[in-house]
């Protein structure tokens, strides 16, 4: 791994059952993250991700990519357009830099109405990080299944 690397991109389906459930998993009971009627009153179309959600996507992201005995060792991100529920985010990343075990990676998240997320993370690599790496083809978001 060296820097300029990217890494696969991770496509997310954005559903309400997701905006709801990561919401209520970081215990963030504002309306607008569960109730449409309520965030359209405060000038939204629907409900929108919140950014742990999106924060904990970004982290899911990079220890997909890097195995499950990286360690997320600053994630400093900014919210951009929201998701909204329907949409899709893409989650793509560049490796700014490694040494000494550390890798730091640029993170960008967009969805159909432009960046979503951006950010870096620095992240400290397990030894064989070069080989855990999850393939290509299984880079897709598995989610649960939702109605809209």
């Amino acid at each position: 791994m060296k820097a300029g690397d990217e890494l696969p991109a991770l496509t997310i389906p954005i559903t309400r059952t997701l905006i709801v459930a990561g919401a209520l998993a970081s215990r963030d009971y504002q309306d607008v993250h569960h109730d449409a009627e309520a965030a359209r009153e405060k000038g939204s179309p629907d409900i929108f991700m919140n950014i742990l959600t999106t924060n904990g996507l970004v982290g899911r992201y990079l220890t997909d990519h890097f195995g499950p005995r990286c360690v997320l060792r600053k994630v400093a991100i900014r919210l951009g357009a929201p998701n909204y529920p329907g949409d899709t985010m893409v989650l793509r990343g560049t490796v700014k830099e490694v040494s000494d075990g550390t890798a730091v990676v640029r993170v960008v998240g967009a969805n159909g109405l432009g960046h979503h997320v951006t950010g870096t993370a620095t992240v400290s690599l397990p030894d064989d990080a070069a080989t855990t790496s999850v393939p290509e083809a299984t880079a897709t978001a598995s989610l649960p299944e939702a109605t809209e």
